[in-house]
């Protein structure tokens, strides 16, 4: 696949919102043509041509999995960025097709847990209309691309990776070579200094900066991720150039390809082969791959990356004014707003204008859910103040990007009326999690309880503020959905003798100073962890130095300290 045919500028119609591509002809005649298959592949299904198995590549080609109790479709969010008329079209589907709501994941998707599978095709044109699909939100492809959700806004940014998501995604739907990988392959990128995508907990990762004289290079891992064999991710390149991004990614997937285990399931991540060839034998075989490559016809040149620029557009950013000056007024006015401000808001690279982050974690609730009338809100919003653009964390909350900071009051007042005003950004109660054994026919145990359980025993937003920087994750089997391995405190449910119990995993982060949670000791009921968390942060906050993080306290005093305070005899 030619560079040439990655990008399509020139057929593109004008540029309808900033910060989202912008789809062609050919990418909505081919959505429509994909419905119009699928819509006979289903009614095929319900009649009883087709078996379930017989169905089963098929559904999952379009993002259609059944669940435990029903059919759940994803929707993929290309690098986590929305319009105000795309979060539309996911609530029209949350009401007319599901139970009310949707569920935001780690991959910056969101999921409808109830669809009929009737309604699919419907469900799928509404996304059609909205320049949306569920395509490679499911099977052995190259999933959906992720990103920073501050990319092109924040202040910390060295460069913006939106543009080269968007190439890596016209590059990856559909390619012929890797349809049928032996598993599902994943891919993130970030252009800020700081992981704010767990590059190194990725298939591939790609940390972007600018060279000496402004052209994008790229810091590449690979080999990373969770699950049933957690690892941290081994750095391939420091340095590749950006007319390189896409044959070096192509020959990371052909050797992937040709030499991945398929006899075992459990073996066929990329990362095992990473482990079992060695970084420095994988590290010649794909650059072997990519000396013998006709690379010219991979070249990203710069006038190529330079049409996809343009059409993300630039945010017509108004001059600041007075914009920080009657912020800090309100700030001084109102402390429950300060509070918010200091959680939920990233710094932006435009003076005047700050992101905000839109907490999906109130306190009992279920951490990534949205309703219908909630992301019906967040579209008015995101017109109103976000240049019709939200974006999706990898952390299940929302962002709206550009909003004037003295129009921040106005933001806050209407999501805390919505109940969508926490203020725990980064907090304890800021709680990943995945669906669990409520909907997932894989899980051990149910992970939205103990999260609820959790966040209410610590929804006390003062004890949070005094706790400070702490993440838990939660998943509900090995497969490692919800990232438990990545974060400060990971729960991990198992089943042990029939019952539901919880393993705690202490010391793992996702960003640039990754490492993967240690297991504690033996699994305890549900009450019993969520007591164990709370002692363990009791000992935290008592032996920690001055503001110390917990993974920091953590790492200074050791696993053996922390283990006593919970299975140590009374």
């Amino acid at each position: 696949m030619s560079a040439d045919i990655l990008i399509r500028d020139d057929v593109l119609p004008a540029v309808r919102s900033v910060g989202t591509y912008t789809y062609d002809q050919i990418d909505r005649v081919f959505l429509r043509e994909r419905i119009e298959q699928f819509k006979d592949q289903v009614a095929r299904r319900i009649s009883g041509e087709l078996t379930e198995d017989e169905f089963k590549p098929l559904r999952l080609m379009n993002g259609l999995y059944l669940q435990l109790h029903a059919y759940m479709l994803r929707v993929a969010v290309p690098y986590g960025t929305l319009t105000a008329r795309q979060v539309r079209a996911l609530a029209r589907i949350a009401r007319e097709f599901d139970r009310g709501y949707g569920h935001f994941t780690t991959r910056q998707n969101i999921q409808f847990n109830w669809i009929r599978l009737e309604d699919t095709p419907a469900a799928l044109e509404v996304l059609a209309e909205a320049d949306m699909h569920a395509i490679q939100t499911s099977g052995n492809c190259i999933r959906n691309v992720t990103s920073d959700e501050f990319a092109g806004a924040s202040a910390d940014e060295l460069l913006d990776p939106r543009v080269h998501a968007e190439i890596l995604r016209q590059w990856s739907t559909l390619h012929p070579e890797f349809t049928f990988l032996p598993r599902k392959f994943k891919i993130a990128i970030s252009g800020s200094p700081q992981d704010r995508v767990a590059a190194r907990f990725h298939d591939i990762g790609l940390i972007a900066r600018p060279d000496v004289n402004g052209r994008p290079l790229f810091e590449v891992f690979v080999g990373g991720g969770l699950g049933r064999t957690p690892i941290v991710g081994t750095k391939l390149r420091d340095d590749l150039p950006e007319e390189d991004l896409v044959a070096y990614l192509e020959a990371i997937l052909r050797v992937y390809n040709e030499f991945g285990r398929r006899d075992n399931i459990y073996k066929a991540r990329i990362k095992i082969l990473v482990q079992a060839l060695g970084a420095d034998e994988f590290r010649q075989r794909v650059d072997t791959e990519f000396v013998a490559m006709d690379r010219a016809r991979y070249r990203l040149e710069p006038a190529l990356v330079q049409a996809i620029r343009n059409r993300f557009g630039v945010p017509a950013f108004e001059p600041e004014g007075n914009a920080s000056a009657l912020l800090m007024e309100m700030r001084q006015k109102d402390r429950a707003f300060d509070a918010w401000v200091r959680t939920n808001t990233h710094a932006h690279r435009a003076p005047g204008y700050i992101s905000v982050v839109v907490s999906l974690k109130p306190a009992g609730g279920i951490p990534g859910d949205a309703t219908s009338d909630q992301l019906d809100m967040l579209a008015n919003l995101a017109e109103r103040f976000s240049f019709s653009e939200l974006r999706v964390t990898h952390l299940q909350n929302v962002v709206l990007g550009h909003v004037r900071q003295d129009r921040l009051y106005e933001v806050w007042q209407a999501l805390s009326e919505a109940g969508m005003g926490t203020a725990n950004i980064g907090f304890i109660t800021d709680i990943v999690a995945c669906p669990g054994l409520d909907y997932c026919a894989l899980a051990n145990a149910r992970a939205i309880p103990i999260a609820q359980k959790l966040s209410s025993r610590f929804a006390d937003l003062e004890l949070q503020r005094e706790i400070g920087s702490l993440r838990i994750n939660i998943s509900g089997c090995i497969n490692a959905c919800g990232h438990h391995h990545a974060a400060h405190i990971g729960i991990l449910g198992v089943d042990k003798r029939g019952e539901e119990a919880f393993q705690l995993t202490l010391g793992g982060s996702g960003e640039e100073d990754a490492s993967i949670g240690q297991i504690l000791g033996p699994a305890m009921s549900e009450d019993d962890a969520v007591d164990a968390v709370a002692r363990l942060v009791d000992f935290y906050l008592v032996r920690r130095n001055d503001e110390e993080r917990f993974l920091d306290a953590y790492r200074r005093l050791g696993t053996a300290a922390f283990k006593d305070v919970v299975y140590a005899p009374a």
